[in-house]
């Protein structure tokens, strides 16, 4: 084939522009893949951000995830990184890595004003370091470092992708302490609260033994030689019976703030469950009523770990419970057993039971239940099932209300055993 002369003098031609199309679709290509790489590594971002979030959102303890704060911008950035969090403003500082004198002020300082320095932002650019704040909604509650950029500035997207990395730990820190605060101060008003109702109950119920008190001594003072020594005795036996009353409404304010105090360390040893339903008896026996308590006790019992003083006390209530809120010809059942890992002190009584929608309230206290079926409001302050109830459970055991079903109530207190120790051999 014979190519003619004017088409070879464009053969030149063709081939630049042929060259220039191909570079013009490399470039486009290139484009199109950077892009593509580009799209990736934003989706990469977005879906680190998300996860991180995601664990920030459910997490109690965000200080705790910090290792995994500072993994995720090392990966980011390719340097080493350190951080300093802020978890409450009681605790001390954590501090996250190996950072220098010179790295552990800066991040004080990026901390302190809550914003970003170094490489890279407008803040002390000459910096080598870069310092990364973890911001909540109004203050910083530390800051995250990362070590080694000189005079080399992150990527804008990969600064904002760690600076939003930061603020998700940030707001999750603010959030746990918005949460402690919260909570505080619910516990202070739930203290207010239960001290004035205390207060308000330990005034009412002092009121009438003292004023039972006062009478029949003051009736004793000045009246003593007419009276006879019947009525000597009766006006003597009075105060001696109010008397108890007051002082066991005062044991049980007492224990019931002592027990809900933190930290409360009990007097525990090894103690014998029949030596302490025996002190219980011998104390209810003093009782015009204590006749109607019986007792039955497990035989081979374990020696249980308790505090005796405090175990005495549980008794004392929950049988003066069930003598005030029976029958005065109904009998009341003492019963110590053991229950597989367990022992069980329950008092039983036949009064007219507990109705359901009080069977948990009863444990509150200053709650009494319905009364509605009392001819006489029975005496109390409502205070010796909350201290029962808190008895029991300082001893890692538990108070429940079991109704009978013949009529009447089960205040039953479940124990752990321990393995007492070995007894010394004889010499």
């Amino acid at each position: 084939m014979t190519v003619t002369r004017p088409l070879v003098q464009f053969l030149p031609w063709i081939a630049v522009g042929s060259l220039m199309a191909l570079a013009w679709v490399g470039w486009k290509l290139r484009q199109a893949w950077q892009g593509l790489r580009a799209a990736q590594r934003a989706a990469q971002l977005e879906r680190a951000l998300r996860e991180f979030g995601d664990l920030m959102r459910d997490a109690d303890r965000p200080e705790a995830h910090a290792p995994e704060l500072l993994r995720a911008l090392a990966d980011l950035a390719g340097l080493p990184v350190a951080a300093v969090v802020r978890p409450s403003p009681d605790a001390q500082d954590l501090v996250i890595g190996e950072p220098d004198a010179n790295a552990l002020a800066g991040l004080q300082l990026c901390a302190s004003t809550a914003r970003a320095l170094g490489p890279g932002t407008d803040h002390h650019a000459e910096e080598p370091d870069l310092y990364l704040p973890l911001r909540g909604r109004d203050a910083a509650f530390g800051a995250v470092t990362l070590r080694g950029l000189g005079t080399r500035a992150l990527p804008a997207d990969q600064l904002a992708h760690a600076q939003a990395l930061c603020d998700q730990l940030g707001l999750a820190l603010q959030r746990r302490r918005v949460q402690d605060e919260a909570r505080l101060a619910s516990e202070l008003a739930e203290t207010q609260t239960t001290r004035n109702a205390m207060l308000a109950a330990i005034s009412h119920d002092y009121r009438t033994p003292l004023a039972t008190i006062m009478g029949s001594a003051s009736a004793l003072q000045t009246q003593g030689e007419r009276l006879s020594a019947a009525q000597r005795s009766e006006l003597a036996s009075r105060i001696v019976d109010e008397t108890t009353r007051l002082v066991r409404l005062t044991d049980n304010t007492l224990q019931l703030a002592r027990l809900g105090a933190p930290g409360v360390a009990l007097r525990c040893d090894w103690e014998s469950a029949e030596e302490i339903v025996g002190a219980a008896l011998r104390r209810v026996r003093r009782r015009p009523d204590g006749d109607r308590v019986k007792a039955r006790i497990e035989a081979g019992l374990p020696l249980l770990w308790c505090d005796a003083a405090l175990m005495s006390q549980l008794l004392d209530n929950l049988v003066d419970n069930a003598l005030k809120y029976s029958p005065a010809t109904a009998p009341v059942e003492l019963v110590v057993r053991r229950l597989g890992a367990q022992v069980l002190l329950a008092v039983r009584d036949r009064g007219p039971g507990i109705a359901p929608a009080w069977r948990d309230r009863v444990f509150d206290a200053f709650q009494r239940g319905d009364l509605a079926a009392f001819a006489q409001r029975p005496p109390g302050a409502g205070v010796g099932l909350a201290v029962c109830r808190a008895i029991a459970q300082a001893h890692g055991g538990q108070l429940a209300l079991r109704p009978r079903g013949h009529g009447g109530c089960s205040f039953e207190c479940r124990l752990p055993l321990r393995e007492a120790p070995a007894a010394p051999e004889a010499l």
